[in-house]
């Protein structure tokens, strides 16, 4: 009997991977290994030290299908690995146990639904910002106030030794904000 291994992953920094390392404990992972990365990033250091770690006869335990992969092909390329390297996979939620025939089968249809429902989620973003923009509006976030900016910047270029972290902090003007404003004045 190999050892069971847990991946958790969270897409931003805000967000939390308790409920997942909960689940994953529960589920018997010995070893867990976590990630705060986007899923479409390629560069998952996290997943790739797991992969690199697990061996012929353990077991990898995620909380959902989207938690693993960025798509329906990495997710098939994971789970031909997991074959030909005899790890077992397992989703919790998904209701998926690669030990059995049925299992496998129904990771390979629920990665294909779990794909769609992204690619759905992509297509209405898309179509309702092009609604926006139709009416005049602008998507994304709105700009940060001049005067907040040009606070930042004083603060910034002052010789009272503030850190760029008490400037966010007292501003509100975040440090890649700053910095794009103050690249800007140095053209």
């Amino acid at each position: 009997m190999g050892k069971i291994f847990g991946y958790a992953r969270v897409s931003t920094k805000d967000q939390n991977l308790d409920l997942q390392i909960d689940a994953l404990k529960k589920a018997g992972a010995q070893v867990i290994y976590t990630e705060k990365s986007s899923g479409k990033n390629k560069n998952r250091n996290e997943l790739e030290a797991l992969l690199k770690a697990v061996s012929s006869g353990d077991t990898i335990v995620v909380y959902k299908l989207d938690r693993i992969s960025r798509s329906t092909k990495h997710l098939i390329e994971l789970t031909e690995y997991f074959e030909q390297e005899v790890i077992q996979f397992i989703s919790l939620q998904d209701n998926i146990d690669t030990k059995s025939s049925m299992g496998r089968f129904f990771f390979r249809v629920m990665a294909s639904i779990a794909e769609l429902e992204r690619d759905i989620i992509v297509e209405r973003t898309q179509a309702g910002l092009s609604a926006a923009r139709a009416r005049g509006r602008l998507g994304g976030r709105k700009a940060t106030p001049k005067s907040k900016v040009d606070d930042a910047i004083r603060l910034y270029r002052s010789n009272a030794g503030y850190s760029l972290r008490e400037i966010t902090e007292k501003t509100g003007v975040s440090k890649s904000v700053l910095y794009r404003h103050l690249s800007k004045e140095n053209k």
